[in-house]
């Protein structure tokens, strides 16, 4: 009598496989397909700007630059997604601490681009520890949150408040003040999801309102730029403003687009394959595109949303929501310049733009999102949040 088959064993990737958002996952997958495309659409552009008289640059070299830097941010993302929760957790925790004084270091040894100090190193290995704290940084604030939920008396938001103002005030002094509004938004963000008061809450949006009054009155180029939006300013070369220009080229192209390759406006765009590349995108592909574009990044909000419904772990639904409204809140703010809904400020499109910092730091926190939402999909849920396992047995067939 033959006995029965032994169980297949799985390896970690199946099982990873079995577990990952698989939607979550495809949803990325096609942004940076996305991303791909529009980039060596805006490439030429590019190599246009730093061409000289005696080199010229490959109209396509950042093109192929980007995929280089795409497969090592899908290494990365793989390699994070895998780790079991706490591991994910104890990963963020210490880039947050690396990476944070990587931040007070940048006005000492940083790198002067375009007037600011963000940048760490030289070359291709000049990174920016600001996109790095990112998505750690929202980690770090999630799982002090969530003691709230164990004890009422420890003092987390004003700590965590402390925390956001500090680095707020490194960043400010590079300056950068684009991050400076996503570090502040995120911590709001989730300080609204712990569960604070309605009165904390409109507490928040007074000094959110001073702190852009804060801004007008005593940084330049925020002020400058601030009045360029509202018409009471011109650009420094008298011609037509970055937001200009960007409005110029995302509304020529129509509907459809003028066709990949065929874009004219794009050549007068500054940075047009980083900040501006949503602009690209709308005069090539058409504001349909953009549309398209929206509602897949509304996709992955909603989709990590859905996620979290039956989720009991306070610190779980703190961090994956946090490191979807990070993502949310930068692509709101690139494609809100863009399209002419806010101010000029440098922000890159969430895996659109070009971009090594930019690309595996998005990728590091997708892969701690797809980390803290993996489910075994045969883990059945009872009363409280508790599991009951059930197990198909494998045939081995």
């Amino acid at each position: 009598m033959a006995g029965r088959p032994l169980p297949r064993e799985r390896t970690a990737l199946s099982i990873w496989f079995w577990e990952i958002d698989r939607v979550l996952l495809a949803l990325i997958v096609v942004l940076i397909a996305i991303g791909l495309v529009a980039v060596a659409a805006a490439s030429p552009v590019a190599a246009i700007d730093r061409s000289t008289t005696a080199v010229a640059v490959n109209p396509l070299h950042y093109f192929y630059r980007q995929i280089m830097w795409v497969a090592g941010g899908l290494i990365v993302m793989v390699f994070v997604s895998m780790l079991p929760r706490q591991q994910a957790r104890r990963l963020a925790m210490f880039m947050a601490a690396f990476f944070s004084v990587l931040l007070v270091a940048v006005p000492v040894i940083g790198t002067q681009v375009n007037g600011a100090h963000r940048w760490i190193g030289s070359g291709a290995l000049r990174f920016q520890p600001s996109e790095f704290l990112k998505p750690a940084y929202v980690v770090t604030l999630a799982w002090m949150l969530s003691l709230r939920a164990k004890d009422k008396t420890l003092p987390v938001i004003p700590l965590s408040g402390l925390m956001t103002a500090i680095v707020a005030a490194l960043l400010m002094k590079q300056p950068d003040f684009g991050q400076t509004v996503i570090f502040v938004g995120m911590w709001a963000v989730l300080l609204m999801l712990s569960g604070i008061s309605m009165r904390a809450i409109g507490s928040l949006i007074g000094a959110g309102l001073g702190g852009l009054v804060l801004v007008y009155m005593f940084y330049a180029n925020g002020r400058d730029r601030i009045n360029q939006f509202i018409g009471l300013g011109t650009d420094a070369t008298g011609g037509p403003t970055q937001v200009d220009l960007a409005h110029t080229t995302i509304t020529n192209g129509g509907l459809m687009g003028v066709g990949p390759g065929g874009g004219q406006a794009k050549f007068h765009l500054p940075e047009a394959h980083t900040d501006y590349i949503f602009s690209v995108v709308g005069e090539e592909f058409g504001l349909l595109a953009c549309i398209a574009i929206s509602l897949v990044y509304l996709a992955i909000v909603v989709r990590v949303l859905l996620r979290l419904l039956d989720e009991d772990d306070p610190f779980i639904v703190l961090a994956a929501a946090g490191l979807v409204a990070q993502m949310a809140m930068q692509a709101i703010i690139n494609m809100g310049v863009n399209t002419q809904l806010f101010p000029s400020k440098g922000m890159t499109l969430p895996f659109i733009s070009y971009g090594g910092s930019s690309m595996i730091a998005l990728s590091i926190g997708v892969g701690l999102l797809l980390a803290f939402t993996r489910r075994n999909p045969y883990m059945a849920r009872v009363p409280y949040g508790a599991r009951t396992p059930h197990i198909p047995q494998w045939s081995g067939r």
